[in-house]
């Protein structure tokens, strides 16, 4: 005796969905209704899940980022040709100052939240040290701003002028 569902076609006998549709055989599709004993409220709680997921998904953000390092004075051709070519690797870059013994990097960076900002940017200097030929100076600073904080200390004419020229500039 052989076990099947009711209304399926049995093996081997060529029974394709296919094959069923042209001999004028269909299957209908039916629903069946939860038990008595349905607990609706796990069902809730799955659904809940899903949408917490779907929150806890941010999307990520723009972070304006002050970087600031200093260290033992270099030549100043050798600090611009680094940062020229930072920001060469580093396409984000709006602008950098500075000196023979310290500078200033200023970019917006992309991030879920600021932690995420934070820890990019601090990696940035020792990550690019080596491929853009930079001096070894040490992180002494860092600010990461959110684009709406940076706007509106635009608009109440505090922090730092907006990043305008573009470029590598001398303090």
């Amino acid at each position: 005796m052989r076990r099947a569902r009711p209304g399926a076609v049995p093996r081997g006998t060529g029974g394709s969905a296919h094959a069923r549709r042209a001999a004028g055989e269909e299957r209908a599709l039916t629903s069946v209704e939860a038990g008595d004993d349905f607990d609706d409220k796990q069902q809730r709680e799955v659904v809940s899940r899903t949408d917490a997921r779907a929150e806890s998904r941010v999307l990520s953000k723009l972070w304006h980022i002050t970087l600031s390092v200093s260290g033992a004075e270099a030549p100043l051709p050798e600090v611009r040709r680094g940062l020229e070519q930072l920001a060469h690797d580093h396409p984000f870059l709006l602008t950098s100052r500075y000196a023979n013994d310290h500078a200033e990097i200023r970019y917006w960076e992309e991030a879920r939240d600021l932690h995420d900002a934070a820890a990019v940017a601090l990696r940035l200097w020792g990550e690019h040290r080596s491929s853009a030929k930079l001096p070894p100076w040490k992180i002494v600073g860092l600010e990461v701003i959110d684009r709406e904080t940076y706007h509106q200390r635009i608009a109440e004419g505090y922090g730092p002028p907006p990043a305008a020229p573009v470029g590598v500039h001398p303090f």
